[in-house]
């Protein structure tokens, strides 16, 4: 009986001694439980050794970082320009306003006799001539000047300068007649009407330029010339019109 208390207090304290052991690991990751089961054979307490393995939980804030993004991405689509319309109220037919071209500051000027002996006047030298009627008109570009000598009964009026004298090119639905004025040139005195209207149609656009016109009327021994000076609406051709007009001579 003594030896069976003394083989029971034995046990106890193996067991005692074991469970001291598991709880000092408790840093490891695997540690030892202990548990006693009785000898059918020799009633003495057998010693069972069951390995457990400890789990170790890593916090979410020290997980890595997911380095792709699941949204695919997207590139900006490509900007659309919609044509500008135009408004109901432009005249499509319009003559447009084309860039200028300027008679040089070295433009050589040369005498040309009148068709009829009255007059002469100086024009830009190496400019085309055309017969127009009986006007002589000498052309560069949009540039343009054209004489005309006609017999008269009397010197025109400045009534007779808005009226008769613009008659060829009141009925255009492009000519705008801007003033008409008294003007004193070398020739003598005179009338300046200064108008716009548009050119002959481009030949491969159809397009008109708008063209700034000056007209002068000047009367001496019963003979009236008319002197008309255009060029596209903007070029500055103050100078050389001024030597054309001022150029007029009479001869007889």
């Amino acid at each position: 009986m003594r030896r069976h208390l003394g083989m029971s207090a034995g046990a106890v304290a193996l067991v005692l001694l074991a469970s001291a052991c598991a709880s000092s690991r408790t840093s490891t990751s695997t540690s030892t439980s202990t548990s006693t089961s009785p000898s059918a054979s020799n009633g003495s307490a057998a010693t069972t050794t069951t390995p457990v393995v400890a789990t170790t939980t890593t916090p979410a804030s020290n997980r890595p970082a997911s380095t792709s993004s699941s949204a695919p991405a997207t590139s900006a689509s490509p900007a659309t320009t919609v044509p500008a319309t135009s408004g109901t109220g432009v005249d499509p037919n319009a003559p447009e306003v084309v860039e200028p071209g300027d008679i040089p500051d070295n433009q050589v000027f040369v005498p040309f006799p009148a068709i009829d002996g009255h007059s002469s006047i100086k024009i830009p030298e190496g400019w085309a001539q055309t017969q127009v009627g009986d006007a002589a008109v000498f052309t560069d570009k949009y540039n343009s000047i054209s004489i005309q000598s006609v017999p008269s009964a009397s010197a025109p009026t400045l009534d007779s300068a808005k009226g008769a004298g613009l008659a060829d090119v009141a009925s255009d639905p492009t000519f705008t007649l801007l003033d008409v004025k008294p003007v004193t040139r070398k020739a003598g005195t005179g009338f300046l009407a200064t108008y716009e209207i548009g050119s002959a149609p481009n030949a491969v656009t159809g397009k008109k330029a708008l063209l700034a016109v000056e007209r002068y009327t000047f009367f001496h021994n019963g003979t009236t010339v008319v002197l008309t000076l255009s060029g596209a609406k903007g070029a500055d051709n103050v100078d050389p019109w001024k030597v054309v007009s001022d150029s007029l001579t009479w001869t007889a």
